[in-house]
């Protein structure tokens, strides 16, 4: 079986799109992450969150930047702090190659509040 990471339906959360198995939207990953909490601090707070399904998220708000355009930098990355190489290495290549998804040691990381 194929787990969908990311589902969208119009009966759950409003048709916010959300991550598998939790309460957790697309938005509520990004706003996390725009206020400086790395994807670890993610699933230490929500211990349903998978690795998968929060690089998931992050690769579903890049592919539909028109509604979640507060969340990118000027450089088209995501706000805030991504995956480390190291926390990225299991994740699938699609993922770990997405820019803005896995931010290396000493590459700036832009935060900041969204609009």
């Amino acid at each position: 079986m194929t787990i969908k990471w990311v589902k969208v339906d119009p009966l759950v959360m409003n048709g916010e799109p959300f991550c598998h198995a939790t309460r957790l939207t697309v938005r509520n990953l990004l706003e996390m992450r725009a206020n400086g909490l790395t994807p670890a601090a993610m699933m230490a707070q929500s211990p349903e969150l998978r690795r998968t399904g929060i690089a998931e998220a992050f690769a579903y708000a890049s592919a539909h930047r028109e509604r979640y355009a507060p969340f990118f930098a000027a450089d088209g990355s995501l706000l805030g702090p991504g995956f480390t190489a190291d926390e990225a290495a299991p994740l699938a290549e699609h993922l770990r190659s997405m820019t803005g998804v896995v931010v290396t040691a000493g590459e700036p990381q832009p935060t900041g509040t969204y609009r």
